[in-house]
Formats: structure tokens, sequence, C-alpha cells
């Protein structure tokens, strides 16, 4: 795996970039050894992982880290690399609604709001983040999934579940010694994602 960029080119400021095949995508989500171990020992969550709740998705493999502290976070010491249908993944992207106002996006605050109450999935950018989880200046997708979503996301839309705990204390560990060149060797590539024509037009204004 490398998950360094060879060209010079600064992404554009807004753009999906994951690991990805012809059918499928990979995104990451961390959660307590209980829950996260049963997931990746049967490739599926169990009837314990909650579907009635909200739960972020991220294609980026860094900005995981940046959220569960290298795999440090209470509840956040099992981390997934959650393989799912490309299909699902731009339906979720399709039925989203940007987590906050964006004016040129929607009419006003009050069409948003009632677009954001109906949305089953909601999409937010942050900042993508470095090896040493500094911010960078371009963003860095996350998507949100509640009611039918986050069920079509457990139970049809999730092809494989793998723990990649040991890689993310890998990487750390490469980092903490300043060897960022065998760091990035080891990160999962992560190559634009190729978004249909039109796809993210209702969630990429510049906030």
């Amino acid at each position: 795996m490398n998950g360094t960029d060879d060209t010079t080119t600064a992404p554009p400021s807004h753009q999906i970039r994951a690991l990805h095949t012809e059918s499928t995508v990979t995104v990451y989500q961390a959660y307590a050894p209980g829950l996260g171990e049963a997931a990746a020992r049967t490739g599926r969550f169990p009837s314990s992982w909650k579907r009635d709740r909200m739960t972020w998705i991220k294609p980026s493999f860094l900005w995981m880290m940046y959220r569960c502290g290298w795999a440090t976070k209470e509840d956040q010491q099992t981390v997934l690399a959650v393989e799912i249908t490309r299909e699902g993944f731009e339906w979720a992207l399709r039925h989203a609604c940007l987590s906050h106002y964006a004016h040129g996006v929607h009419a006003d605050a009050a069409a948003w709001k009632r677009d954001l109450k109906q949305a089953p999935t909601r999409v937010q950018w942050d900042p993508e983040r470095d090896l040493h989880l500094n911010p960078l200046p371009h963003r860095s997708l996350q998507l949100g999934l509640a009611g039918d979503a986050a069920r079509r996301y457990a139970d049809e839309w999730t092809v494989s579940i793998t723990d990649v705990t040991e890689l993310a204390h890998s990487v750390h560990a490469l980092v903490r010694e300043n060897d960022l060149t065998a760091a990035g060797r080891l990160l999962p590539l992560e190559r634009p994602y190729p978004a249909a024509a039109g796809l993210l037009d209702h969630l990429t204004a510049r906030a």
C-alpha cells in the first residue's frame, strides 16, 4: 500500500479520495474492541450495532487517525476498514444534504433545514490531515448515515470488514520515529473517486 501522491498538483479543495475498486469503496470507522472485533471476525455488523443511530463513515485513513487518535481514544481502539458497494456509496451521496447551510446550494436557510431533516444522509467536508495529523488546505469527505441509510449500510452495502488497528499502530510508530517515507508507504492507496458528472454538485459549496 502506498498513500503518497506522486504529483505536485494540489488536490481540488473538495474531492473524494478513497481506496476503491470497480465495484467497491473502502471507508473507515473506529469502535470499542468488543463491537469492532466482532464485526471484523464475522465480516458483518452484529445485532448490537445500533441501526437507528447516525453513523459517520470516512474514506480517508488519515482523517480516521485524527478522529480516533491513532486508535487510542476511548471506545475507538479498534479501527475497521469497511468495504462497501459503490452503488450504495453513491446512493448515499445522491440523497445527502450538506450538514451546514451553504449560500448558492440551498434557496435559503429554511430550505436547507427542511432538506436536512428529510435527508437520510449528510455530508461535511473537513480539512484533510497529513501524517502528523495537521490540517491540509484541501478537504476530506465525512458521510453521515441515518435511518434507512444506516440500515442499508450495515445489512446491504457492506462487502467486507477488516480490522486495521495494527496498521494504524504501525504507521503511528513510524511517524513517531520521523520516518515519514516508510509511514507513507503503508498508507492505503487513496485515489480520486470517479464520481459521475453532477453527483457532488449539491455537496461541494465552498463554506
